[in-house]
This record gives structure tokens, sequence and C-alpha cells, in this order.
């Protein structure tokens, strides 16, 4: 089991104490850690173990902690009704925890009158696999090629060779689901349609309209995408004609088609990819609301080369461009099916857009921050993504599958 240890003198807490005024000591601790310090002779001590607990999280995750993408201030100690200490982690450190399958970290700290000593023991993350689940990965392993590659890609380095089966067969289990709700959804009435799709974060929607300036929705594929926005969106009544979904015509015609019927009688408007930007532009300025599918590759003629999960990946830069132009705030959003079958359809707060520095350099840092949203909401529900699909390739092809 995997464990990390730290022992902090009680003697730097003091003297960070002594140093810093309220305000400056949040750079370090949380409110609700301060608060629960007290105000009494016994606070350093008990901060010092609440630092400690900090310093173990991270050795849990060193390279993380090496490449920058947490630090200590990331894991907040908290206690609950029985007044066990257990860590909250900062959004950055949640989805360091998921990448690495992590459930939970467990927490066991103590001090002494010259120091503190914390144990953050690693709770790990079990992927349920359905029979049928392994039986479609085994006898009918559609692109099993691909999804392997991309899952190794991905996970190769802190997964076990089982843990990546585990995810490539639970998400073979999402594909037959998303295949059967799909279908299934034209005949459903329309109370059924509402009670399958719960929505959250529709403030965040709400108050980027009241800008005027319309606003960019950062989506991909994850969950039943289909299922969730069709029956999703259309509880936003008074938006309705609003949503327009910049995508590629899908093949067959024949399902394209199909797809374009519901889109259209949702009240949805899409736009091709071939689309012009004045069209887009327009819709801006009347306030609409633009749905950029962001999570497929791209060719360099269109996109730049940053990180993806971890890897080099081609991506779209006409979101940052749009962004930094127009001034549209951009929502993450993202869905997910719940274990009882329902679904969740949830838009984030805003992504803070970079405007300052050269244009390259903003449409490059922007397309990464828009990534690493979508990164944080693959790694809640790995096995709810399109791991079929050829994300990472160079300029000649794929690199995997």
């Amino acid at each position: 089991m995997h464990t990390g240890i730290d022992t902090v003198e009680i003697s730097r807490i003091e003297k960070l104490l002594a140093d810093l005024d309220e305000d400056s000591l949040q750079r370090f601790f949380s409110p609700q850690e301060l608060a629960d310090a007290g105000s009494g002779p016994g606070r350093a001590g008990k901060l010092a173990a609440r630092f400690a607990a900090k310093e173990a999280c991270c050795k849990l995750f060193s390279k993380e902690i090496c490449l920058g993408k947490i630090e200590p201030f990331d894991f907040a100690v908290s206690r609950d009704g029985y007044g066990k200490p257990h860590i909250v982690p900062s959004e950055r450190a949640r989805a360091v925890m998921n990448f690495h399958r992590v459930r939970d970290i467990s927490l066991s700290m103590t001090h002494t009158e010259v120091s503190a000593t914390a144990i953050a023991t690693v709770e790990p993350a079990v992927m349920p696999v359905p029979w049928y689940g392994k039986a479609f990965y085994h006898f009918a392993p559609w692109k099993r090629k691909i999804v392997m590659a991309n899952l190794e890609l991905v996970f190769g380095e802190v997964l076990t060779r089982e843990q990546i089966l585990d995810l490539a067969q639970a998400y073979y289990a999402h594909f037959l689901k998303f295949l059967g709700e799909f279908f299934l959804l034209p005949f459903l009435s329309e109370a059924r349609k509402k009670a399958m799709v719960r929505i959250e974060g529709r403030e965040h929607i709400e108050k980027a309209m009241e800008g005027g300036k319309g606003v960019l929705i950062l989506g991909g594929h994850f969950g039943n995408w289909e299922v969730a926005t069709v029956a999703g969106i259309a509880q936003f009544k008074e938006y309705f004609g609003l949503y327009h979904f910049i995508r590629r015509p899908l093949k067959p015609k024949w399902f394209n088609d199909f797809v374009m019927r519901r889109f259209w009688k949702a009240g949805f408007g899409v736009i091709e990819k071939t689309g012009t930007l004045d069209d887009i532009l327009e819709l801006l300025e009347r306030n609409h609301i633009i749905v950029s599918i962001f999570d497929q590759f791209t060719s360099p003629k269109t996109g730049v080369q940053t990180d993806f999960l971890g890897h080099p990946a081609w991506t779209f830069k006409s979101l940052a461009i749009l962004a930094q132009f127009t001034g549209a705030p951009v929502i993450p959003s993202s869905s997910w099916r719940e274990p009882d079958g329902t679904h969740v359809l949830c838009f984030e707060p805003p992504v803070e857009i970079i405007s300052d520095g050269p244009t390259r350099d903003i449409i490059n840092k922007n397309t990464r921050r828009f990534n690493e949203a979508l990164e944080r909401i693959v790694l809640r529900h790995p096995e709810q993504w399109i791991w079929m699909h050829r994300r990472w390739k160079d300029k000649s092809g794929p690199r995997n599958g």
C-alpha cells in the first residue's frame, strides 16, 4: 500500500506564525485549517501536524510535484463529525488522484512538544467491470487495438496491466449502454427524458449570458453526450434556438441525417467544421451559444500542438482565437452516467482567459488551459470517454493503434 510520511518541527510553524499575518498564512493553510487550529497555545502544533499531512500527501505523487502540477497547499485537512482527519484535495490535486486511480487518502496525525508527524495512505479506486463489457472486449473487439494503445499511452506509467484492462472493459460496457440509450431516446416521453438527465452548474450559463457577448461551450465526448445534450439542454426552454454545435458531418450519411434531425427538433443549430468564421461571430454578437467539440485531433493547419493527458496532441486553436477577440466566456461542459443509469449534464465556471503577451503565446497558453479543463473531466470518469478516437497523432499519421 502506497504511503507518505512527513515530520515537521513545531518551531518552524511558530516562526511562520510570528512572521505572517492571517491573510498571508492562507498561502499555506486553508481558512478551515486556520479556524480548526484555534488561537490558543497549541495552535502551532496543530498547524504543524496539518503541514506535515500536506507534505506526506505530496510524497505520494512525487512526479507531479516535480512538474509543478500540485503543491502542498493543494491538500487541506478537515475533520468529520467524529473528529477523524481526512484530506480535502483541490481541483488540481483531485485530477492527479484520479489519474493515479486514487479514491481517497486516509490520514493519521500526531504531535509532541517539538514536532508533528503525519502518515498519508492511498485508498485505491476500483473500476467495476460488468460481464457484458468483458464479453464485448473479447468477442467483438471493435477498435480494441486503438483503445488499448490510447489507455497504455496515458496510464502505462502509473497503472498495472490489469488496471488498464479493467478500464478498457469498463469502457466497452459504457459504449454498449451508450448505443442502447441513443436508439431508445426517440421513443421516450418528454417527462421520461427530463427525468433521466440532471443539470449541474446551470448558474454558470445564466451568468455568462448576462454578459451579452455570447457564450463558448468547451465540450467533448463524455458520458452519453448525445443523450445528455438533447435531453438536458431541452430543459433550458429560455435558450431554445440559441445553441449551435460546431461538428463534422457523420458517416454514413443516413446516420448523420438521423442525428441532425434530432438536433434540429431539439432547437439546436449545427455549424459544420468548414463553416465560416463570420457565421460564428454573428451568432456571438446576437448573444447565442456556440458549442465546440474540443477533444478531437486536428491538423497542424488548423491547430496547435499542446499536451493532452501528458502527451503532445494537435488541438483546435479556433476556440482560443474566438475567446481572445470576442470576449465571450468559455464554459467547460461535460456529462456522465450515474450508477443508477441517470445522466448528469454539468457546466463549470468559465476558464480564465490569458490576454497579455504575443498573440501566438496567448493562443498556445489558452489552448493548453482548455485541454487542462478537459483532462480533469476525462479523469473523473475515465471509462466514459471516447478512447477509440485516434487523439494522439503527429503530422504524418497516428502514433498509436
